[in-house]
């Protein structure tokens, strides 16, 4: 089937039982293509029946990125679905740019919950405000009207680190030499920041938007 341009697919929800479908691989590439990204709403036709739908997950090939396989879910416009969405850095922090330091993105993406029409395609976060130390919170961010975000909102999206410095001391006078090879006294790295630390997968910028 993919051969023929073809991907296989599996179609469930609303208490039907899952179905094993097949979609052609370019017309399904066009529909996710548009400004909704991956959260686009479809329109399936299977013979007489034709169902709204979202891509749920998409399986593509490791090297050569074709689609392979496809979940899709059943919905109606007028429910409400949790859906990923991702996270985007708008703006440039001047003041963390000109104190050396990062700007550090600690989430890529938020679960929202909306009807499908009004699912968003990014979530903004405007860093052009940050200074040193400062952060942004999942209840910082504006969302469309219509939309709530799944995530607590005390959760840390953004922080601005400090630069990372190196002290060093002068050796007493009369101290024996380093041995080659060896660490020099007095030397050690000072502390990043004290806000929270990027987790797995985190992106840091110099004062930039990412």
């Amino acid at each position: 089937m993919r051969s023929e341009g073809k991907v296989p697919a599996i179609i469930y929800g609303h208490g039907a039982d899952a179905l094993a479908i097949v979609v052609d691989a370019r017309e399904l590439q066009h529909a996710l293509s548009t400004e909704a990204g991956l959260n686009a709403l479809l329109t399936l036709e299977m013979g007489k029946d034709r169902h709204l739908a979202l891509a749920r997950e998409l399986q593509r090939h490791p090297t050569r990125g074709i689609l392979l396989h496809v979940d899709f879910q059943i919905v109606r416009r007028d429910e409400e679905v949790v859906s990923e969405v991702p996270v985007v850095l708008v703006g440039e922090s001047l003041e963390v740019h000109r104190a050396g330091g990062l700007i550090e993105q600690q989430l890529f993406a938020l679960s929202v919950k909306a009807v499908p029409d009004r699912i968003p395609r990014a979530i903004e976060a405007d860093v052009s405000a940050m200074a040193i130390g400062d952060s942004i919170r999942v209840g910082d961010v504006v969302v469309p009207e219509g939309v709530s975000l799944e995530a607590d909102a005390d959760v840390v999206l953004v922080v601005a680190q400090p630069p990372v410095v190196a002290v060093a001391s002068e050796a007493p006078e009369g101290a024996a030499e380093t041995p080659e090879g060896a660490s020099a006294p007095g030397v050690e790295a000072a502390s990043t920041s004290s806000g929270p630390s990027g987790g797995e997968g985190g992106g840091s910028h110099a004062g930039e938007r990412s």
